[in-house]
Parts: C-alpha cells; structure tokens; sequence
C-alpha cells in the first residue's frame, strides 16, 4: 500500500487521539458511582420490601385492634343495658339476681378483653415504630441515591464533553488520511490494541521489539510512500527522525 509520508505521520496523531478516547471510555465505565449506586439500588429494594412488610403487618395489627375495640364496647354496651334494668328493679327477684350474675360474668369478660385490647395496642405501636424506620431509612436512602446520582451525572458529563472534543479532532484527522490507509488502521487497532506505532531507535513502539537488520535494510530502502508493517506485530510502522535507520 502506499500512502503519503505526512499521512503516515498523522496516523501516529491519530492513535494517540485513540488512546486517549480509550482512557476517557475505560474511566466513564469505571467511574465509583456506578458501583456505590448498584450497591444503593440493591439496598433501596430491600428497604422498600421492608416498608410494604411492615405496613401490610400495621394494617392487619390495625383491624385486628378495631375488632378488639369493638369487642370491648359490646360488652360495655350490655353491662350498661343490664346496669340500666338492675337500677330499674325491673322483673322479679330472681331475674334480677341472674342479672346480677351476668354483670359479674361481664365485668371479668370486659378485663379480659381490655387485656388482649392492651397488648394488641401495644404491638399496633411498635409496628407504627417500625413503619416509621423504614420510611424513614427509605427516604434517607432516596436522597443518598439522588446525590451519588447527580455526582456521577456531573463526572460523566465532564468526561463526555471530553471526549466529544477528542472525537472531534479524530475526526479531523481522518478526513487528511485515505480511506484505505484508514481501514487498515482501524482493523489492526480492532486486533491489537493500537493500529499504528512509530519506529524509534530501531525498535517497534507497538511490540517494543529492536528490528533485525534484514528488516531495517528492507524498510532503508522503502520508498517513503510506502506503508511498513511490522514484522512481529503486525502494526503500521511509521518512520521518524528518530527511527536509527
């Protein structure tokens, strides 16, 4: 292939833009955020889980307390009716002293029925206690999300603007090289890594290897036109002042 010497310069231009947008990619995936929030989005799960836990279970301690204070009041309801007709002296004695009996039967009824009242109350609390937490801990965690988010979001968007500035002198850069010499470029760089590297000190800059002197007489005598390949790499090697030719 032959390409212009100025051309085979600017590929060493152009892979150097390259690995440039390669770091600016490797550090948008890598930014700590990703990890903090996929940590964060997890934990946000279970703190929801917990939250429809604990007030499904408030709700079923709530109607469970409704029907114990509905209980209760029912047996209020007929000892004030039996109070009210033992006041009254209504009906004969001995009505009246089942009345008396029922009352007494009511009264121990009513204890046991406030006591279950009671410790139903108490566990509605302690279940209001616990929605209250998880709310709570859900909201904190809301706003923590929303700043790792928004620290991300402003990293990110640094580094895209970046990048976008790199990418742009890329593609100024290719317009000034063949489409050719650019397609082989970009497929070495698919394979290895880079496409280009230059030749200094006798040495491949891509593989670091030193030429043999078969392969520094071959590429002496190249026209300069011509586009070098190194032997051991396989990448476009570019000639520089600095090649030890």
């Amino acid at each position: 292939m032959k390409a212009d010497p100025t051309q085979q310069q600017r590929l060493l231009d152009l892979q150097a833009l390259d690995t440039r947008l390669g770091q600016l990619d490797h550090q948008l995936r890598g930014l700590p955020e990703h990890a903090e929030l996929e940590t964060l989005t997890a934990r946000a799960a279970d703190l929801d889980a917990e939250v429809v836990r604990t007030t499904t279970a408030r709700g079923d301690v709530q109607r469970e307390l409704a029907k114990a204070e509905q209980d209760v009041q029912l047996v209020r309801d007929r000892a004030a009716r039996d109070q009210q007709r033992l006041d009254a002296g209504l009906g004969s004695a001995k009505d009246l002293q089942a009345i008396q009996h029922e009352l007494e039967s009511l009264a121990r009824r009513q204890t046991t029925l406030e006591d279950e009242e009671l410790e139903v109350m108490e566990r509605a609390e302690a279940l209001d206690a616990e929605v209250a937490k998880a709310e709570a801990d859900r909201d904190a965690l809301a706003a923590q999300i929303a700043e790792v988010t928004a620290s991300r979001d402003t990293k990110a968007q640094a580094l895209q603007a970046d990048r976008a500035e790199v990418a742009a002198g890329r593609d100024a850069i290719v317009a000034d090289i063949s489409d050719e010499l650019v397609a082989l470029y970009d497929k070495i760089r698919a394979q290895s890594g880079t496409g280009a590297a230059p030749l200094q000190q006798r040495r491949c800059g891509g593989c670091q290897l030193e030429l043999n002197q078969v392969d520094l007489g071959r590429i002496r005598s190249a026209e300069a036109d011509e586009v070098l390949r190194c032997e051991e790499c396989r990448r476009i090697l570019v000639r520089t002042a600095e090649s030890g030719l």
